[in-house]
């Protein structure tokens, strides 16, 4: 009977279904309520029902402030709201919850950090809404980034520490700072995983020394003690050591010590203590010698000063030329400028540097560049005023800064630099002129510190050295410019090859004796699809600072061979193709051998490849460069000077040089028909390679007037405008073709 009542109740309950919805709302309301996150029914992009910590959330105290308001007001901004949309959207149709912390935006404005939960409703059916739960990670993400700047702080004072700083756990190091490693005679990360026993003079002292560290660690306090260390080669040093438990209710957890060399210290307090007890012995035996003594002591103390100064010296002045060096500007530069900002004064900073120093060096040695240096200090010092500051970067680099100087004092200065630097320097039997090149720039206009400053000087130099050397420039927006135009070019050329903006041009290479083709030159060119038509002059360079220039020649090399071998393949007779290697290609160690692989790629011969290096390539490392170019010849590559005349080689190097061929230098050729030092240059030239049993070639030959004399002077082969300007791939199988027929 009680089951049929309670059935009948069931039935009851079941028959009431709008009791039974008012039931499951009131406790979907009670479970939004007492959720510790806010919850939000999303629908037709409206809040169409939420719970009361989704209003606190954004700053509301009761859900209807939020009803029927639009969700975008929920977000920073519309961008923000739709990237969040195309990134849910297409989890949630799959009927999957789409999670993302991101930011949103309170009622009174402020951004801050939810966690979010997305879910639809129907995910066959995106109309029916979307559920999503939000919490407020605000102020975790802000304990977050507070704990990781925390932490990268620890890591910055551990890694610059100037003492020396070692972790230790189960007298074993987990950690330690360079310099400790440093301090010990170890190379850093020697000493990690190593037992503390590595360092202590003898197994009783390590002990000893574990046994007196124990008590004040257990207690929480600090160990402080001066100790005698052992270095990794033996020796002693005598070390000032302070040590803590991480955790003196678990020492398990390690320690940290800190310690510093004191072994100066020490050496001068027992010096110290040697010079009383001698002095007492004096007192003693000598006492009629108690002024000699004071003297003594007084010159003692004389030189400790001079020691001083003499460090002071060190620190703060260039050693050769005793210029400030760059702390000292750094000091003097901030001083300067701090009083020109309350003055409201220009101050001038220039950057000075010596054109072709490095020849000075390397041709009568570094004494005689030293001495160049010492006397060019000298008059730099003596052609500015006495509240200026001239000083030494290094090498053959200076830098001035002038005070309350604007751009025509600035000019002035420059001017007399520039008379006071071009006086020859007479050096024991050497007379020398050296030049400089300056670059200027001012403040405030150009920068308001010294790293500022110096840099637009830098670069107003170097546009003094691009402009002739001997000279000077102040900064401007074009020198700026360029330099931004160099950093695009750098970052455009990176995807040149792989976006194939780059092609070959060949220039034929004419037979005097024939009148015929003999060979071609590769020439690189690029376009690119914005900036149109780069120069060579420009993008090399920038190529060869990058590194690009190594898979940049690669790809030359190995295109200009494929495109003889091609050629040959067709019916064109076999000619020499010649390719510019630059300096950075030539230094690199592996390119016989990838020469040697690109020909077999391509099936050509090696004696139909030419490569060329400048006078500078070849002789900046003569030892070397024979290595590699003998390594070349032997392989069967033929090799040419490229440039001759326009650098500086010794014929003692040169005949030693495995090449077949000198490129006359088209500055050589360009007036031979008028000026009579070009023609004595290049008739020199050809005379010396036919000596040497080398063969010639003329650049740049432009009219039949300088044919004619190279034809008179023997040289063997010319190119340029005369016969051809470099060809596109067609253009040149046609010229060759028509040439031959």
């Amino acid at each position: 009977m009680t089951a049929s009542v309670a059935h009948i109740a069931t039935q009851a309950r079941l028959r009431d279904p709008v009791e039974q919805l008012q039931l499951a709302l009131r406790e979907q309301q009670v479970i939004l309520d007492t959720a510790g996150v806010g919850i939000v029914f999303i629908k037709q992009r409206l809040v169409i029902r939420c719970n009361l910590r989704f209003a606190q959330i954004f700053g509301h105290t009761d859900t209807a402030d939020l009803l029927n308001s639009p969700n975008v007001s929920l977000y920073p901004d519309q961008t923000a709201f739709h990237a969040l949309g195309e990134a849910a959207y297409p989890v949630m149709a799959q009927g999957l919850a789409y999670k993302s912390e991101v930011r949103m935006k309170r009622r009174d404005g402020p951004l801050f950090w939810a966690h979010l939960t997305g879910k639809l409703v129907n995910p066959a059916n995106t109309d029916e809404g979307s559920i999503w739960i939000i919490d407020d990670i605000d102020e975790q993400k802000s304990a977050q980034a507070q704990l990781q700047a925390l932490l990268t702080e620890q890591s910055l004072i551990l890694d610059n520490a100037l003492v020396s700083i070692l972790f230790l756990r189960d007298r074993k190091v987990t950690r330690c700072t360079p310099s400790f490693e440093l301090m010990l005679g170890y190379a850093v990360g020697e000493l990690h995983g190593a037992s503390s026993r590595t360092w202590y003079m003898s197994e009783q002292d390590w002990v000893e020394a574990s046994e007196r560290c124990y008590a004040p660690l257990a207690q929480g306090r600090t160990f402080n003690e001066e100790m005698v260390l052992r270095r990794k080669d033996g020796s002693p040093m005598f070390c000032h050591v302070q040590a803590k438990a991480i955790d003196s209710q678990d020492l398990s957890q390690g320690s940290i010590w800190i310690g510093l060399d004191i072994t100066a210290r020490k050496l001068a307090e027992q010096e110290l203590q040697q010079a009383h007890l001698h002095l007492e012995q004096l007192v003693e035996q000598r006492t009629q010698e108690l002024s000699q003594t004071v003297l003594a002591l007084e010159k003692e103390a004389q030189e400790k000063k001079a020691a001083q100064a003499h460090i002071q010296q060190l620190a703060h002045f260039d050693p050769l030329t005793g210029l400030p060096n760059r702390v000292l500007l750094q000091d003097r530069c901030q001083h300067t400028l701090s009083m020109a900002r309350r003055k409201q004064q220009a101050v001038a900073l220039m950057f000075l540097d010596l054109d072709h120093f490095k020849n000075i060096n390397d041709s009568l040695g570094h004494r005689v560049g030293d001495q160049v240096l010492v006397e060019l200090a000298a008059r730099l010092t003596s052609a500015v005023r006495e509240q200026d500051t001239v000083s030494r970067l290094g090498g053959d680099e200076f830098i001035l800064l002038l005070p309350d100087t604007d751009a025509y004092g600035a000019s002035q200065v420059a001017d007399k630099i520039l008379q006071a630097a071009l006086l020859p320097f007479q050096l024991e039997q050497h007379e020398l002129t050296v030049t400089p090149s300056i670059g200027i720039a001012l403040y405030p206009r150009d920068g308001a510190d010294l790293d500022t400053l110096s840099k637009c000087a830098d670069a107003a130099m170097y546009r003094a050295k691009e402009d002739g050397r001997n000279s000077y420039r102040f900064f401007t927006h074009d020198i700026q410019a360029q330099t931004d135009r160099t950093l695009l070019l750098g970052n455009a050329l990176r995807r040149a090859l792989e976006r194939q903006q780059l092609s070959l041009h060949y220039q034929p290479q004419i037979a005097l004796a024939s009148g015929r083709p003999v060979g071609a030159e590769a020439l690189l060119r690029w376009h690119h699809p914005d900036l149109g038509a780069i120069s060579p002059a420009e993008f090399i360079p920038i190529a060869e600072s990058s590194g690009l220039i190594l898979p940049i020649g690669e790809w030359v090399i190995r295109t200009a061979c494929a495109q003889l071998a091609q050629w040959i393949e067709q019916g064109l007779a076999p000619i020499t193709i010649s390719v510019n290697v630059s300096s950075v290609q030539f230094r690199h160690a592996n390119l016989p051998q990838l020469v040697s692989d690109i020909l077999e790629d391509a099936g050509l011969p090696p004696a139909l490849l030419e490569l060329e290096l400048t006078e500078g390539v070849a002789m900046d490392n003569p030892h070397k460069a024979i290595a590699v170019m003998d390594d070349l010849h032997r392989r069967g590559v033929k090799l040419s000077i490229d440039d001759f005349g326009t650098g500086y080689s010794s014929l003692s190097y040169l005949k030693r040089f495995p090449v077949y061929k000198l490129k006359i230098d088209q500055s050589f050729v360009r007036d031979i028909e008028q000026d009579p030092d070009d023609k004595a240059i290049v008739g020199a030239i050809i005379s010396m390679a036919n000596s040497l049993g080398l063969k010639t070639i003329a650049e740049g030959v432009e009219t039949e007037g300088q044919l004619a004399f190279l034809r008179a002077r023997g040289c063997t082969e010319t190119q340029g405008y005369y016969f051809s300007k470099p060809l596109p791939t067609q253009a040149f199988e046609d010229y060759v073709r028509k040439s031959a027929a």
